[in-house]
């Protein structure tokens, strides 16, 4: 799978769901929400069934395998 690293510019959080949608993991949005429904999404080591979560700088989502770093 793999690593990935988003870099926030000027905004100060990116949803979880943009996120996936970013990076390919997932085909569509729909899709992402299913996912995060069926507890898919790991932020900061707990679960995370927020589709629109508010993932600011120092945190880590993982998904599928992947590892996604927020900077």
């Amino acid at each position: 799978m793999g690593n990935f690293k988003f870099e926030l510019k000027e905004e100060e959080y990116v949803e979880m769901i943009k996120l996936f949608k970013i990076f390919k993991l997932v085909g569509s949005g729909g899709e992402a929400k299913v996912r995060i429904d069926n507890g898919d999404a790991i932020r900061n080591g707990h679960v995370e069934y927020r589709k629109r979560a508010k993932i600011k700088a120092g945190e880590k989502i993982e998904f599928d395998g992947n590892l996604i770093e927020v900077v």
